[in-house]
């Protein structure tokens, strides 16, 4: 079984989204945190699971949808990290991931 691990801008992304949409509906913010955890979690069995972004061919990263969320991670050995989480009709900058893939 893989090692899951949430960078902090990671968690600060998902925590923006999540407070983006409490201040219309508190009760879906919550639900779409619960959501997406529970998505990523099934990483640390299936790994490899995840597409390749489309904005990003021939990267080590993959993403996880949960819609209106996109989470991007990256496997390193038996590790994964989730480095970014943003809206999902957003398109990913890939010097935003390789300056956080820097700090790990």
């Amino acid at each position: 079984m893989a090692h899951l691990i949430w960078t902090e801008p990671a968690l600060d992304d998902l925590d923006a989204l999540a407070g983006f949409i409490a201040l219309d509906n508190p009760a879906a913010a919550g639900r779409l945190v619960r959501k997406v955890v529970e998505s990523v979690e099934r990483l640390e069995s299936f790994p490899n699971s995840g597409r390749r972004p489309r904005e990003l061919p021939g990267t080590l990263y993959r993403e996880i949808v949960v819609s209106p969320c996109r989470v991007f991670c990256r496997v390193s050995g038996n590790t994964i990290f989730i480095v970014h989480a943003m809206r999902e009709e957003q398109q990913v900058d890939r010097f935003l991931l390789d300056e956080r893939e820097k700090r790990l």
